[in-house]
């Protein structure tokens, strides 16, 4: 299944490089990007700051123009967007050609790392524009990982392609859906058929007019004695019988048309029982598998994020037009420190991603699992709090729609819940630390006895 386009060559531009990228951050894994990399991180970052970020008054403008198509056409800016991407072969960059040899790019974690914060500068569209975006991104892993070959030909090859999108179901209404296991959705295999039927909220990307499957994780054998063998996971086109998108959930008033994150039931929904994937009660294999390279990619976009805040905190701390108390912003000590701090979140957080991203590539997203946990909790928090800080700057204006900044701070808060909340991490990653008890008083009782045996070699009574 070749997709991939042929990739022009465009020297590599350090001083490009380095002048979006942070000067420390890149001397630090300059060494670790291939030639290739290096090539495609210099496009990429003409791409967001050349196309991307001019376009984004368009794309809202586009949206706005008729709100009675908000929810049934996507912004024309977009598809040149994608033509100009794939022209230039930064496309699909998070697929690895080492696990995907037939789809995949030649990059490592790591050096997706760095691109993917890129496009997290432009959060409204340059991820798509470059076929990066979530829910697609992992729903095509699953489907390159776990699909067979007709699945592949229908669904992965058209969304490799970039001519539909997706939905990924798993979230439920009614439940505390950050136990995957309390999941509830019916799925029963009626004959050559399966059977859905449930009820799904906070699902990304259904109301998309070019959405054109659902993958969906339910509960199809929940008398199994191992609970993380009762899930299985369908595809389900979307224009399927039964499939009804009720409404966009809106996060603090953004409903992010046209894609949203939308309440979906499904009424005795039928699908062939080719469109199983992977096999009965391999559901919850499937997500833990989808779930961690999705995790790394929201903290890498995140961060992308919180650079184009402070750079926004930035200029308007040095507008002179702007001046209180006859001072610029910038001559005030509270926000030099904000500006201080902000930089020190950003740079901490980083080096979390870039640990974490690595250690997938040495190991896998499993091996990886507390330094994902730590940057999932960690990166979002940390860029939550430059964007308040630059809206803080900005006064009123930094709440209006005038500039990006509070819908970035709507997107990371709702990340503190997607694929998983902080206080699942939070716990997990506990856990993980509390393992190393055993062992640690192991050492403490070999010191000690050590400790007592010195004491008596030199003659000298133990105080304690």
């Amino acid at each position: 299944m070749t997709v991939s386009p042929v990739m022009p060559t465009l020297k590599y531009e350090h001083h490009v490089v380095e002048q979006y990228i942070n000067p420390s951050t890149w001397a630090f894994v300059e060494s670790k990007f291939s030639p290739l990399a290096k090539e495609l991180l210099t496009k990429v970052v003409h791409f967001i700051h050349d196309e991307c970020l001019p376009a984004e008054e368009l794309f809202h403008a586009q949206i706005e123009k008729d709100p009675s198509l908000r929810w049934k056409v996507y912004p024309a800016i977009i598809e040149g967007l994608k033509k100009k991407a794939r022209a230039q072969g930064i496309w699909n960059l998070f697929l690895s050609k080492e696990k995907y040899p037939d789809v995949g790019v030649p990059l490592t974690n790591l050096e997706y790392a760095i691109m993917a914060e890129m496009t997290g500068r432009s959060h409204h569209f340059a991820s798509e524009a470059l076929n990066c975006s979530a829910p697609d991104t992992g729903n095509m892993e699953v489907l390159a990982k776990y699909g067979n070959q007709q699945q592949k030909d229908t669904w992965l090859r058209p969304l490799l392609n970039g001519e539909i999108r997706s939905a990924f179901a798993m979230t439920e209404r009614f439940i505390a859906s950050s136990d995957a296991t309390n999941i509830r959705t019916d799925i029963r295999q009626e004959g050559n058929e399966i059977v859905i039927n449930g009820h799904k909220w906070w699902i990304s990307g259904a109301g998309d007019p070019r959405c054109k499957v659902h993958l969906l994780m339910g509960k199809s054998d929940p008398n199994n004695s191992n609970k993380y063998a009762q899930q299985s996971m369908v595809i389900i086109p979307a224009d399927t019988p039964g499939v009804k998108v009720v409404r966009p959930m809106q996060v603090f008033g953004y409903d992010d048309a046209p894609e949203g994150h939308c309440e979906v039931i499904y009424e005795n929904v039928r699908v062939p029982i080719g469109n199983l994937i992977k096999g009965w009660g391999r559901g919850f294999e499937i997500i833990q598998g989808r779930l961690g390279p999705g995790r790394i990619h929201h903290c890498m976009r995140s961060l992308g994020t919180a650079e184009r805040a402070l750079e926004l905190m930035l200029t308007r701390a040095t507008d002179k037009r702007k001046v209180a108390f006859g001072k610029t912003l910038s001559e005030h000590g509270t926000i030099v420190a904000g500006i201080a701090q902000s930089r020190i979140d950003i740079e901490k957080a980083r080096l979390l991603v870039l640990m974490a991203a690595h250690k997938i590539d040495v190991t896998d997203a499993k091996g990886a699992l507390r330094d994902i946990a730590m940057s999932k909790v960690a990166v979002v928090k940390a860029a939550l709090d430059v964007v308040d800080r630059a809206m803080q700057a900005h006064g009123a204006e930094g709440i209006s729609q005038d500039t990006p900044l509070a819908a970035m701070w709507s997107g990371l808060r709702t990340l503190r819940y997607a694929d998983g909340p902080d206080e699942v991490h939070l716990q997990q990653l506990g856990k993980i630390e509390l393992r190393r008890a055993e062992d640690l008083w192991k050492r403490q009782i070999a010191r000690e006895e050590k400790s007592v045996q010195l004491l008596k070699a030199h003659g000298i009574k133990s105080h304690l």
